[in-house]
């Protein structure tokens, strides 16, 4: 029988894939943590399911490529509520 922390890897992952959630929605989405999360997707996940591995590692790596846009954005968005 599979291990309840490999059960929630491929859980995680494929809501990722699904979504192409972030690791901070993914973790808010199942109620764990950001680490818990990153951990799971990047230690586990690939000699679970190498195949969904992948699939996640290249959402992962759009989200990470994107986030200094992101942080950016948002930072806009709170001072101009300020103004």
């Amino acid at each position: 029988m599979k291990d309840l922390t490999e059960v929630r890897a491929v859980e995680i992952g494929r809501y990722i894939v699904k979504n192409k959630a972030t690791v901070r929605s993914a973790a808010k989405a199942f109620g764990i943590s950001k680490s818990t999360v990153h951990t799971d997707m990047t230690r586990k996940l690939g000699d679970i399911d190498n195949e969904l591995y992948q699939q996640v590692r290249q959402v992962l790596d759009v989200n990470k490529a994107q986030r200094h846009i992101r942080g950016g954005l948002a930072t806009r968005e709170k001072y101009r509520h300020l103004c």
